[in-house]
């Protein structure tokens, strides 16, 4: 367990990448109670320098031996580092919160968002795991609905932007983009088809059900986050040509009435929710405009007339940082708070 100290020292693992510099970013930005930052990559990055609160940090090599003396890791550095290097922290009495997806079914660590269920990080063994982006942004909507009318099913359809494959997803977008407007031929390499101008059907690999594993995903962890099996949830995920923000397309059935007024009376004194929406004067959640927000927005909220108790609604937020640099922080921040 983390003990209460006046600062910490905290390390960022894959620092050199997108959500890694917004991990960087949002420790700066909410004044973390910092003593010292370390940040730690892969060779390739061994020398770089970033900076925290106007002072150069260099980027060092992350071996098994370099978490002695660290109170917190953020770690973003793909599911295998984490795998191998998550366990070595949390012996060295280092709390791990993990954004890559290597934990986040192991019964033995929880799945945290903050604004729906803290009381999970009391049975943290050293390691905690940050929820996938598009299912972090929906259970924050889902929560409050939840406590007020118990839902018995969602479906789900994302628009997710490219950001969140990563840099080099960005950097496809955007040459393809320029190459397309000057009648130049593409050559997708991230992806397995032209993302510019187009929508791709699929996010990570098919499995044998036809599912993708992140549709997979945002099942099994609603189900993990909320605390209820009974919820049922099935997905669509799609990869939009949008940079940075995701959005998503719910409908939510639930056991009692709710109607739309209800819900944007519940989501509007939600933690972590902001209702945008007014649908007669075109205000409604975009990705644009949520980039670096903290905030989900919900908006176009509806009864769904087609079922007895139903809602249709849209929402949006940043899937770099609730949807991982900042869900990682406020991990931690609730951590100290417990301490």
């Amino acid at each position: 367990m983390l003990k209460k100290k006046e600062k910490y020292v905290v390390a960022v693992v894959g620092a050199t990448g997108a959500v890694g510099h917004e991990m960087v970013a949002v420790l700066e930005e909410r004044n973390f109670p910092v003593e010292k930052l370390r940040l730690f990559a892969s060779e390739r990055s061994e020398g770089k320098i970033m900076n925290f609160h106007d002072k150069s940090v260099t980027v060092e090599i992350l071996t098994e031996n370099v978490f002695k003396g660290i109170d917190i890791a953020l770690f973003s550095a793909g599911a295998e580092r984490s795998l191998h290097y998550a366990p070595f922290a949390a012996k060295a009495g280092c709390v791990v919160v993990d954004n890559s997806s290597a934990w986040r079914m192991d019964p033995e660590v929880p799945l945290v968002v903050p604004e729906v269920n803290p009381h999970d990080l009391k049975w943290h063994k050293g390691i905690i795991a940050n929820p996938n982006c598009s299912t972090i942004q929906m259970v924050v909507v889902l929560k409050p609905i939840h406590d007020a009318a118990k839902i018995k099913r969602v479906v789900v359809t994302t628009f997710q932007s490219v950001s969140g494959t990563g840099k080099k997803a960005m950097d496809e977008l955007l040459n393809q983009t320029s190459d397309l407007l000057n009648f130049k031929e593409i050559s997708p390499l991230v992806y397995p088809h032209q993302i510019a101008f187009n929508c791709l059907p699929q996010i990570d690999k098919f499995m044998d059900d036809g599912y993708t594993k992140e549709e997979i995903k945002m099942v099994n962890e609603t189900k993990k986050i909320m605390g209820d099996n009974s919820i049922k949830v099935t997905a669509t995920t799609v990869r939009v040509p949008v940079f940075r923000g995701h959005s998503e397309a719910l409908n939510i059935e639930t056991e009692n009435k709710l109607s739309a007024n209800d819900v944007r009376d519940l989501l509007s004194k939600a933690p972590g929710v902001i209702v945008y929406d007014v649908p007669e004067k075109n205000v409604y959640p975009l990705p644009t405009l949520c980039v670096g927000k903290d905030e989900v927005y919900a908006g176009r909220i509806r009864e769904d007339n087609t079922i007895e108790n139903g809602i249709n609604m849209w929402i949006a937020a940043d899937n770099l940082r609730k949807g991982a640099a900042l869900n990682a922080v406020q991990i931690a921040e609730k951590l100290i708070e417990m301490a």
